[in-house]
């Protein structure tokens, strides 16, 4: 921060250590101080450049004109559509002319940001939840309704019908089980995407914990598991060792299902050289049938099926590849899908390597 002196210390200590983003600007509208939260929110904020460099929301822009021109608490809400897309709540009030400094470095206004991103994300949520509950809940209530009149009616003292009606009905209560808990998945990430995760881990690792869990029912499919981890490479990223660990499941089972007439999927994670920095690759290929062009685009869209009949007779819910996606943004990754009809898929997950 601009100037010196005790009060000018205290007052940069204190703004340090808010958890929420604070900026000092000048009568420039220059960055005179952003505080450890704001740089991390914005990296490019660098002192002495101005603000419009970081932050160019136009709304950001007529609080701040509108704070140095004299008006008090000017507030605002913005969206930093960035890899991940933010909103932000913005209070830009004018500071007093007292403040250590030059004329034209002097801090001039504040900016106090708190991070919008998770409460509307819940909202949206709540929305989205149910509507789609609502929508692929509807063919499996109606059964369940339909089976159970006609086991209080017609058929009520026919033992064979009603072992029947049970079975069916049980087959329909795991599937709305199973969307219930992909829909709260896809929501706790979503909810999270923006805060990308810190802590190491072994991809290495959870490959190979994957293609242990999963050993059975690749055998019960009939089809060979391979995992492949490459020689003496360091495999570890910054993540979430949960949420990769769904990531993996949900790549591998979808390929053991959808992929089993090729009688073979192959696992591998291997570290890759790239021009922006070392990556750690997670490829699952299957043998199958393949992805017709017209539906790789699509793939990863929530409730979107290659198959519908299919999907749901496997148990799926159309959710799977919309996890993966959020993930992977979440670990600032990317998500790529290669296939030909009659040459089986490959999807690739890469992920920024952990020195």
């Amino acid at each position: 921060m601009a100037g010196t002196g005790e009060d000018a210390t205290l007052l940069g200590e204190a703004l340090e250590a808010l958890p929420d983003p604070v900026i000092l600007v000048d009568r420039r509208a220059a960055v005179a101080f952003a505080n450890a939260a704001a740089r991390t929110a914005f990296p490019a904020l660098a002192v002495g450049n101005p603000l419009v460099f970081a932050l160019r929301m136009p709304e950001v822009v007529d609080a701040v004109e509108r704070a140095l021109r004299g008006e008090a608490a000017v507030e605002a809400e913005f969206t930093d559509r960035g890899p991940v897309e933010r909103s932000f709540a913005l209070r830009a009030s004018p500071l007093p002319s007292g403040l250590s400094g030059s004329d034209r470095t002097r801090p001039a206004a504040l900016l106090a940001l708190r991070d919008l991103t998770g409460a509307k994300r819940l909202d949206s949520m709540r929305v989205d939840f149910v509507a789609n509950a609502s929508h692929e809940m509807r063919t499996p209530l109606a059964s369940l309704l339909g089976f159970i009149e006609t086991l209080q009616g017609p058929a009520k003292d026919d033992a064979a019908a009603r072992a029947r009606f049970l079975d069916i009905m049980r087959v329909q209560a795991k599937r709305m089980a199973r969307l219930v808990d992909d829909l709260l998945s896809l929501s706790r990430v979503e909810m999270n995407e923006h805060r990308r995760p810190t802590a190491p881990a072994d991809l290495g690792a959870v490959a190979r914990q994957i293609a242990d869990v999963l050993s059975r029912l690749a055998e019960e499919r009939g089809v060979e598991l391979e995992c492949t981890l490459a020689d003496g490479d360091r495999l570890v990223v910054a993540g979430d060792h949960d949420e990769l660990l769904r990531v993996a499941e949900n790549l591998v089972e979808n390929a053991v299902k959808y992929g089993r007439s090729g009688g073979r999927v192959d696992i591998r994670v291997e570290r890759v050289h790239t021009t922006s920095g070392d990556e750690i690759v997670l490829s699952v290929r299957d043998y199958g049938p393949g992805i017709p062009a017209e539906h790789l685009p699509r793939l990863t869209e929530r409730f979107y099926r290659v198959d519908v009949a299919e999907s749901r007779d496997k148990g799926g819910t159309g959710l799977g590849l919309a996890i993966v996606k959020h993930i992977v943004n979440r670990h600032r990754g990317r998500l790529a899908v290669e296939s030909r009809p009659g040459d089986g898929a490959t999807f690739r997950v890469a992920l920024p390597a952990l020195d």
